[in-house]
């Protein structure tokens, strides 16, 4: 049993509280060993929900939201076009399940960041401003770049409404080839408190687990009860609010039996996974579905690479572009569409936004190793469910896909239209270290694809 002090603990065991790691903390035996305390509180109203999609490497809008079939053949590429549900819409040939659901989707074909790095451009989508200098790759965090995330920002004003955290990113987190993270990702100035929750995690991998979170054998439930009663006295530690917020928050989750039930791929029916595909994705996909019911406002799905695929198994065709598309979007295509639907038959899609989006777009002309290369210019982007108009087009980019030619549209209007869609107020605040208030961002929601 750890030893009990009358003054409360001491900072290096509220850290060690704080850290799941330390202790070895797992979700499944610490929540049994929670079940029966009979412990409960008035039910939280479930806040609307959205899903990002962040597709590592960024697909090529020329194949799939914005084709150009009447563009010289170096521009167009050598695959073809599909019509879809809706009257006028072509899609990417790859396309072929999302083209029937295009009625209940909003495509962004006029996204720009005007950064062509994957670090930069993608610290602009994921916090809503520019990264200082654009341009650079294998960018670090830290100031000027500490712009906390989305899901930073839905965790500060969205925590209170929920059990779980109020944001969480799975499977990993966004990085280029080395494991070089991308900056943006975390809290930034509204410290680790803040943070998403990572779960790094293999669902599509026989019994799921998050690793991590389990509770090992020699750990019973009363030690984890006397660990609790430590944490109570936290507030007699000399050290910082986020190490006890983590701390807090930590027992908090691993002691919800809602969070197991979120958790618990294997109770799903075997139609539903093998419709979401058996895939790193596709099983990630399913379980950003369970979140949602849980409560979870803001859920990041990060493409991660596939085994055997061109390109490192991730949408960076710098050859390869169109093997690369007919191999790898099957998988998006099935999982996405299979979230669409399963979302719409249980009633939850009008409450929850899915976003299709990467960190910038592809070259409007094919390169000598048949691939395209980076693009900050111009991309699509995809809305569809959470109060948006289905079945829409805004914007529109040149006859090359290469320069926005109306609609333009910014990271900081797509984030203020996710915060429209998970009803965050435009006015609302946040504050930087030194307490000034900030507003959530400086965009404006897309109202010509709002319902």
């Amino acid at each position: 049993m750890l030893p009990r002090h009358c003054t409360g603990p001491n900072r290096r065991e509220a850290l060690a509280i704080g850290s799941l790691g330390t202790y070895g903390l797992t979700l499944p035996q610490l929540l049994s060993a929670r079940e029966g305390s009979g412990g409960s509180r008035p039910p939280l109203a479930k806040p609307k929900a959205c899903i990002m999609l962040f597709l590592l490497g960024a697909p090529p809008q020329q194949e799939t939201w914005d084709p150009k079939p009447d563009a010289p053949v170096e521009a167009r590429g050598d695959m073809g076009v599909i019509r879809t549900a809706t009257p006028g819409l072509i899609l990417g040939e790859t396309m072929v399940k999302t083209s029937r659901w295009t009625e209940k989707i909003a495509v962004l074909r006029a996204v720009s960041t005007r950064d062509s790095s994957h670090s930069s451009s993608g610290y602009y989508m994921t916090t809503g401003y520019p990264h200082a200098p654009i341009g650079v790759e294998n960018a670090k965090p830290g100031s000027p770049n500490d712009w906390p995330s989305i899901g930073a920002v839905v965790r500060k004003v969205l925590q209170p409404q929920c059990k779980l955290p109020a944001a969480v990113t799975l499977p990993e987190v966004s990085a280029n080839d080395g494991n070089l993270t991308w900056p943006g990702q975390d809290a930034g100035f509204l410290g680790r408190s803040a943070d998403p929750w990572l779960i790094n995690c293999e669902p599509e991998k026989g019994k799921f687990d998050i690793p991590g979170l389990a509770l090992p054998a020699e750990v019973s439930a009363s030690r984890f009860d006397d660990r609790r009663r430590l944490l109570e006295g936290i507030d007699h530690v000399q050290g910082s609010s986020d190490d006890r917020g983590i701390a807090s928050k930590a027992f908090e989750m691993i002691s919800s039996p809602v969070a197991r039930k979120a958790f618990d791929l294997d109770s799903e029916d075997v139609r539903t996974r093998d419709r979401y595909g058996r895939s790193r994705f596709g099983q990630s996909c399913l379980l950003a579905r369970r979140l949602v019911e849980a409560g979870v406002p803001l859920i990041r799905v990060n493409w991660t690479r596939v085994p055997g695929m061109p390109n490192n198994g991730h949408w960076d065709t710098h050859s390869k572009n169109t093997e690369s598309l007919r191999r790898m979007m099957p998988i998006l295509d099935g999982a996405y569409t299979a979230l669409l639907e399963d979302l719409s038959d249980r009633g939850m899609l009008d409450d929850t936004l899915i976003v299709w989006c990467a960190e910038f777009g592809r070259t409007p002309k094919i390169n000598g190793a048949g691939g395209r290369d980076h693009w900050g210019p111009v991309f699509s982007v995809a809305l569809a469910g959470g109060g948006v108009k289905g079945g829409a087009v805004y914007g529109a980019s040149d006859k090359l896909a290469a320069y926005p030619k109306d609609g333009r549209v910014t990271p900081q209007d797509l984030h203020a239209t996710i915060y429209h869609c998970l009803g965050i107020p435009k006015d609302a605040e946040i504050h930087d270290g030194l307490g000034r208030p900030l507003p959530v961002t400086r965009g404006e929601p897309i109202r010509a694809i709002l319902g």
